[in-house]
C-alpha cells in the first residue's frame, strides 16, 4: 500500500513540474506577441505583464476597461486617476502563476467575478457603503496560483513611475 502511495505522489510531482514548465515556455512564446503598453489616457486598455513587473498608471477620461493578463508576472494597475464611463466598466484579468495589484478611487463600486484555481481576488479596501449609482468596475477573469486584490491606494503610498518620470524631465 504503501509503494502506491509513493508513485502516485511521484507521479503528481512529475505532472506538476511538467505542468510548471510548459507554463513557462507558453509564457515566453506569448511574450513575444505582447502589444506595447497603451497610451496611459486609453479608454480601453489590453496590458500583458508577461515575465515581467507591471507598473502602469491610467488617466483615462473615460474608462471602460479592458483585459490584464498577469503570466509570471505582475504589479501594480493604477485607475486612482481615471475617470470611469458613467456606463460602467468591464476588465478582464488573468494571473497564472502571477498576480496584481489594482488601485481604484475609494468611491468606486467593485464586482469581483474571478474564479481562483489555488489563487483568488479579494476587495481590501474598507466596505463603507458606496453612492447609489456609484460607477461599477466589474472584474472578471481566473487566478492560477496567483492573485488579484483591490486597494484604494498603492503600495507604500509611492507615486507610479510615470510621475518619477515626469518630475525628472521637468526638473531638467
Amino acid at each position: 500500500m504503501g509503494g502506491v502511495l509513493k508513485r502516485l505522489v511521484r507521479i503528481a510531482s512529475i505532472a506538476w513540474v511538467a505542468g510548471l514548465l510548459a507554463a513557462l515556455i507558453g509564457a515566453a512564446r506569448a511574450k513575444r506577441g505582447a502589444p506595447p503598453l497603451p497610451d496611459r489616457a486609453a479608454d480601453e486598455v489590453d496590458i500583458r505583464a508577461i515575465l515581467e513587473p507591471l507598473d502602469f498608471a491610467s488617466t483615462s477620461t473615460a474608462f471602460r476597461g479592458g483585459h490584464l493578463t498577469c503570466w509570471f508576472g505582475g504589479g501594480v494597475l493604477d485607475l486612482s486617476r481615471a475617470r470611469m464611463d458613467p456606463a460602467g466598466a468591464q476588465l478582464g484579468v488573468r494571473a497564472v502563476y502571477g498576480g496584481a495589484q489594482i488601485v481604484v478611487p475609494e468611491t468606486w463600486d467593485v464586482e469581483l467575478q474571478v474564479v481562483g484555481l489555488l489563487g483568488g481576488a479579494g476587495d481590501a479596501r474598507a466596505t463603507r457603503g458606496r453612492a447609489v449609482g456609484a460607477p461599477r468596475l466589474t472584474i472578471e477573469g481566473i487566478a492560477i496560483v496567483g492573485g488579484i486584490g483591490i486597494t484604494s491606494e498603492r503600495p507604500d503610498g509611492r507615486p507610479d513611475r510615470n510621475d518619477e518620470f515626469e518630475e525628472l524631465v521637468a526638473d531638467a
